[in-house]
């Protein structure tokens, strides 16, 4: 009968060290000197971003999180609102919602309407101004739209003012005016304000009053012309410009920070 040893002879057996059987020891994975205990291996990672602050600016920075996301959802709850069907909510609050849009946020259906829009507006711009020796002349027609689209040719990067105030403030001014030019609803008086006094910017950089001359007031009209069809359209439109010509704007000094009377 085969006696097994103690000590470092005890794990023997019949067909040599290891397991039984003979089967090797598994080797030990290398030891790198660091406890391997999970508590030692969370505090060497380092925190990084929010978990770095200390606590008031992650309470901060909660804060503005919180602040932020509740805008996000008002405004997109208001444009919502705003283009949705009129509703218990748009009749009770309609003001509000109004408020919120107008004039930055408006929203349209335009791009996307059955029939898109086929026609080039240029709104146009004339002036009647008193020289210094008391006589009144009226100036030519000044095209604002075409210093837009000429501002924004060739330009990868044009302005949201260069590609949108002008024309903003003319869809404005026709949707709160009936074909006679005349208000209808609170709005129609401040979009004739919003108009005159972009006017009033550009006759500016035109220098179209002159040296010494003022500004007493202004004429807007546009000018629609219909696009031509493509050759294989066998649709017929007009080619003649239709003007709608608005009445003289006496200027106030509000209109241009005290440059008129």
């Amino acid at each position: 009968m085969d006696v097994y040893g103690t000590g470092s002879d005890a794990r023997q057996g019949p067909d040599g060290p290891g397991r039984p059987g003979g089967a090797p020891e598994p080797d030990a994975p290398p030891h790198d000197g660091r406890d391997a205990s999970p508590e030692a291996v969370v505090l060497d990672e380092p925190r990084t971003g929010v978990a770095a602050l200390s606590l008031r600016y992650q309470i901060g920075a909660a804060l503005t999180l919180a602040v932020v996301a509740v805008l996000v959802c008002v405004h997109v709850g208001m444009v919502f609102l705003h283009v949705a069907p009129s509703n218990t909510l748009t009749k009770a609050h309609g003001k509000a919602i109004d408020d919120w849009i107008y004039p930055e946020f408006e929203q349209n259906w335009k791009l996307f309407a059955p029939n898109p829009l086929q026609q080039n507006i240029a709104v146009q711009v004339r002036a009647e101004v008193e020289e210094k020796n008391g006589e009144v002349r009226t100036t030519g027609w000044y095209d604002l739209s075409a210093e837009d689209g000429q501002a924004i040719d060739g330009n990868l990067v044009p302005s949201h003012t260069q590609q949108n105030e002008l024309r903003r403030a003319w869809d404005f001014f026709v949707s709160t005016h009936d074909g006679n030019n005349r208000p209808v609803g609170l709005r129609g008086a401040l979009s004739e304000t919003y108009l005159r006094r972009i006017v009033m910017l550009r006759l500016g950089r035109d220098d179209a009053a002159g040296t010494g001359g003022v500004i007493d007031q202004v004429q807007v009209r546009s000018r629609t012309t219909n696009v031509t069809p493509p050759k294989w359209s066998t649709e017929k439109i007009s080619d003649k410009p239709m003007d709608r010509v608005l009445p003289w704007w006496p200027v106030t000094a509000a209109d241009t920070d005290g440059g008129a009377r």
